[in-house]
């Protein structure tokens, strides 16, 4: 029990996001009769959310140095806008059209890293501008109209699910297949860490917690994995959001890039003078944000199967909450993936849970606006008791 204390107190932000996911989840079970977790539910708060996972997962980064982008939401609306254009307007190929969307993304993102990052211009003067910029270049692009219907072949990565090769019946076995083999991949990494920490002499939890983190997890996946099954399987996009988790988890934990990320929202001046190239690393930080900003889009655009002037609307306040009810520090140097994910979860299944009981639109912003400002707080209470 006193390990247990110990380990909870030392990852108060870390299991209260946790603690507040699983408790919000049971609510909404216990108020909608089991509905918020059917297999089509559980399979739609994937899919209708995936955007702001995408989006949650770059401004973390932002964040974590100290900075802020306003403008994701209106970056993938006018990137959705051209996308469109490009695919329906002039035929063109969608191996063509995407690599050019994500290309202005990131042309985009580094037009905003250039004047914050070595013209010393504030991020949230730069990326307002930004919103507002592009939000009026999404409307020229359309000329205020909605453009439908993008190719069958765009659609698949957002809207569409992977085959049963296996041909199961009432359960999609390849899903299954899958969700067995990401517990043994996971047990398997978590076995080696422990065992690495252990020949290089660092602390690890006893064996029982350890166990009990290991069962715990896998039962979690199990059940996620036995709701896929159960519906239609394993939708594309949530092979998308994998990978960029696991990479960007990666990038942030095991590169020095990373490592400099925070060193620069940590202390800038100190990281300068450490021989961190803090102009450097703050521009490819935006340049980042505007590729994940076009990706956001194009996966909205195809969910929606229209490129539309309304996309976008706010996308940038869930992507911001999510990275901040997730741990990270609107000062910098504090945030993780895994952190952002988990925020962008909340989000998602606050917005699902409050539409299926028929909440309004006007409380379910004002309920995210007092979760939001009900993180901050928590996150502040946090450092004046560390100080």
């Amino acid at each position: 029990m006193k390990e247990i204390k110990k380990l909870i107190t030392q990852n108060l932000e870390k299991f209260g996001m946790v603690i507040a996911l699983i408790g919000l989840i049971l609510i909404f079970s216990f108020l909608t009769g089991g509905t918020s977790l059917s297999a089509l539910n559980v399979t739609n708060i994937i899919m209708q959310n995936s955007y702001i996972i995408i989006l949650a997962i770059g401004m973390v980064l932002v964040i974590i140095t100290g900075e802020i982008d306003l403008s994701v939401g209106s970056v993938a609306a006018f990137v959705g806008a051209v996308a469109g254009v490009l695919m329906i307007n002039y035929d063109m190929s969608m191996y063509l059209a995407v690599p050019i969307s994500l290309a202005l993304g990131g042309l985009i993102g580094a037009w905003h890293g250039f004047w914050i990052a070595y013209m010393k211009i504030p991020a949230f003067i730069v990326t307002l501008a930004g919103m507002l910029l592009f939000r009026g270049l999404t409307m020229v692009t359309l000329g205020g109209r909605t453009l439908a219907p993008f190719p069958p072949e765009f659609r698949t990565v957002s809207s569409r699910f992977l085959d049963d090769w296996l041909n199961g019946g009432e359960y999609h076995l390849l899903t299954i297949v899958i969700g067995i083999i990401a517990i043994v991949c996971f047990i398997a990494l978590e076995v080696s860490k422990r065992k690495q920490n252990k020949d290089l002499n660092i602390s690890v939890e006893s064996n029982g917690l350890f166990i009990a983190k290991l069962v715990g997890v896998s039962l979690v996946i199990a059940a996620f994995t036995e709701r896929l099954a159960s519906y239609a399987g394993v939708p594309y996009v949530l092979f998308l959001l994998v990978a960029l988790i696991l990479a960007y988890g990666f990038f942030t934990k095991r590169t020095i890039s990373g490592r400099h990320v925070y060193a620069i929202g940590g202390n800038e001046k100190a990281a300068q003078l450490s021989g961190v190239k803090t102009q450097k690393i703050k521009f490819w930080v935006f340049v980042n944000m505007g590729v994940l900003s076009a990706v956001a889009g194009l996966v909205f655009a195809g969910r929606l199967n229209a490129a539309t002037p309304q996309a976008g609307q706010l996308f940038e306040l869930d992507a911001i909450a999510a990275a901040v009810i997730g741990g990270a520090s609107l000062t910098g140097g504090a945030g993780t993936v895994i952190g952002a994910l988990i925020g962008a979860l909340i989000m998602g299944i606050l917005d699902n849970g409050m539409s299926i009981l028929g909440v309004g639109i006007d409380w379910q912003q004002a309920i995210k606006a007092l979760v939001l400002l009900g993180a901050v707080a928590f996150d502040i209470l946090n450092k004046n008791k560390r100080k």
